[in-house]
């Protein structure tokens, strides 16, 4: 079937619905929803058989839904209405959530019921649950409603469907606002985690009006000093004393900026907080707010490192080359480059960029960290490296998990690996080299020009990754351990190694390596530094969140010139 989609912008949930539906051989177009007349103009165009709206703002104009069948995609339980329904569900420690798939209706979340699919809620930042359960709740659902819909079946009224979910109003900041001096730090990281991504809760920091986002839980420390006071540091987050106890924020908004890590948005004031490091990256445990450990096991060394939203600043990605080199020296033989639960890394940090006093010279200093950690990815000839893609990954940290022997992905993790979509950016971290051999240069140059996310298995099949893993979070991390032991006590583990010895011996006796990345930087200066401003504005605009003017020509095919509906 032609399916339109009708959605607020081209988030991971749509991207996950979008590849759903087209593996099925569903065409699918997409139209961000900018006004009625564009949005009916782009029905006009396309004639879909069905029209989804995966991720709205705003109700579906009556022109389209009173003609058309349109499936919302909510995430709510049957029943639950209205716009803040995973932040209710958060805040009020729900213990089973859902999404269902209803028809639009002059009511908003009041039409029939098409499907619906549910997942038992874990604590967690509204952005990671709408990125994981959600998202796979969205897709199950949505592919029974889709086939209900071909099968020409009947919705379920809303009133004769069994649900315990109601009408909820918006979620305002004065539903949100922390109460410093008596809540408890579980009822604090409740509602900084239902804010979480947006809006996030409104506070006060160091006398100074912003927005709290990604907080963590702190065991190891006892209180100290009173309820809401700022009382330590460690790298990007602070500490911040609860009722009873204390909590990590590791980002904030201040006042007309942009989101970043705490300690840079207040670097003044946490300068003169005490600093509380560590014992080091092995010390890792689940009690404490730390963004790079390190684990070790039957020969192998796991290295996790959990970036807010996948970016890796200057100094995290120099941070995490230390951590690299460091289990380098430990007795094991493989070492899995773990990233993160949500993201394994989206490339440089767009956010500390835009903030920088001079973000041409960030986005240089940023893009050589994060070669720098490439290439020693690259150099290490002592072990067999992977990369281990629990969670997304994007641009440059796509390539970034190439550079490892092995690359092995959850099934369900969506990947962006370009970098144009970001003001035609060429793009870095030794992917003219590391691409071409594994995909050909026809097929490098398609996955540059492409535009469009690639699922885990497109990425196997291309032999761009080399392999597809369990989908389940826990059984992936069990797998991932298991391969890693297998490749470490492997009885030709001398002769891999020797062979990846020889390999990279050999290409770098035809072209150094230090060649390749010269090469890509040179595109990348005058990406920053040249004429051209197309990537300073595509950033501005990235970070700002500023609202669609235009839906891109790659997502509405409906709008390419030569495009016409099939006789």
């Amino acid at each position: 079937m032609r399916i339109l989609f009708l959605t607020h912008s081209f988030n991971s949930l749509t991207q996950r619905l979008y590849a759903a539906l087209s593996a099925r051989g569903h065409e699918v177009s997409i139209e961000f929803d900018i006004n009625d007349a564009v949005a009916e103009q782009a029905v006009e165009l396309f004639r879909p058989a069905l029209i989804v709206a995966p991720y709205l703002r705003r109700a579906i104009p009556h022109s389209i839904w009173s003609k058309h069948v349109c499936l919302v995609v909510h995430p709510g339980i049957v029943g639950d209405r209205g716009p803040s329904a995973l932040d209710w569900a958060i805040q009020k420690g729900e213990r089973e959530w859902g999404v269902t798939v209803l028809q639009a209706e002059a009511e908003m979340d009041a039409g029939p019921v098409w499907a619906s699919a549910s997942f038992p809620m874990r604590r967690g930042r509204k952005a990671s649950l709408y990125r994981n359960e959600v998202t796979e709740a969205a897709a199950r659902a949505l592919l029974e409603a889709v086939a209900k819909f071909e099968a020409k079946a009947t919705p379920t009224p809303l009133a004769s469907a069994s649900g315990r979910g109601r009408l909820r109003p918006l979620m305002r900041q004065a539903d949100r606002a922390i109460d410093w001096q008596r809540d408890s730090s579980e009822t604090v990281l409740r509602k900084i985690d239902a804010a979480d991504g947006f809006p996030g809760v409104a506070d006060q920091l160091f006398g100074e009006p912003c927005h709290l986002f990604d907080a963590w839980p702190e065991s190891k420390v006892s209180r100290g000093g009173t309820p809401g006071d700022i009382i330590a540091r460690r790298e990007t987050a602070l500490l911040r004393a609860t009722a009873d106890g204390a909590v990590w924020l590791g980002h904030v908004k201040r006042r007309d900026a942009v989101k970043l890590p705490a300690t840079v948005a207040f670097a003044e004031q946490a300068a003169r907080l005490p600093e509380l490091p560590l014992a080091g990256w092995w010390s890792a445990d689940h009690a404490t707010w730390q963004d790079i450990r390190y684990e070790e096991s039957d020969g192998v060394g796991f290295l996790h490192f959990e970036f807010y939203n996948g970016a890796m600043g200057t100094a995290q990605c120099d941070r995490l080359r230390g951590a690299f080199e460091w289990a380098r020296g430990r007795p094991t033989r493989v070492l899995v480059l773990m990233g993160g639960a949500d993201f394994w890394s989206n490339g440089i940090h767009l956010n500390l960029i835009e903030s920088a006093d001079s973000p041409a010279d960030a986005s240089w200093a940023n893009i050589n960290a994060i070669d720098d950690l490439a290439e020693a990815i690259l150099r290490c000839d002592d072990k067999l490296t992977v990369a281990a893609l629990r969670g997304n990954a994007g641009a440059g940290g796509c390539f970034l998990a190439r550079a490892a022997d092995r690359v092995w992905v959850r099934d369900g993790v969506m990947l962006n690996p370009h970098y144009k979509n970001m003001g035609n950016l060429y793009g870095s971290e030794f992917w003219t080299y590391l691409l071409p051999p594994r995909v050909g240069v026809e097929g490098a140059a398609a996955i540059m020009r492409h535009r469009l996310p690639m699922t885990t298995r497109e990425s196997v099949a291309l032999g761009f990754y080399d392999a597809c893993l369990a989908g389940d979070q826990a059984a992936f991390l069990v797998d991932v351990a298991r391969r890693a032991a297998e490749l470490a006590a492997a009885p030709d583990f001398a002769g891999r190694l020797r062979d990846k010895q020889g390999r990279r011996t050999a290409d770098e006796a035809a072209k150094p390596l230090a060649a390749w990345r010269a090469e890509e930087l040179a595109r990348m200066r005058r990406n920053f530094f040249g004429f051209d401003p197309s990537y300073h504005v595509a950033r501005w605009h990235f970070v700002r969140k500023s609202p669609a003017s235009w839906t891109p020509r790659h997502l509405a095919r409906h709008r390419d010139l030569g495009w016409k509906i099939p006789a």
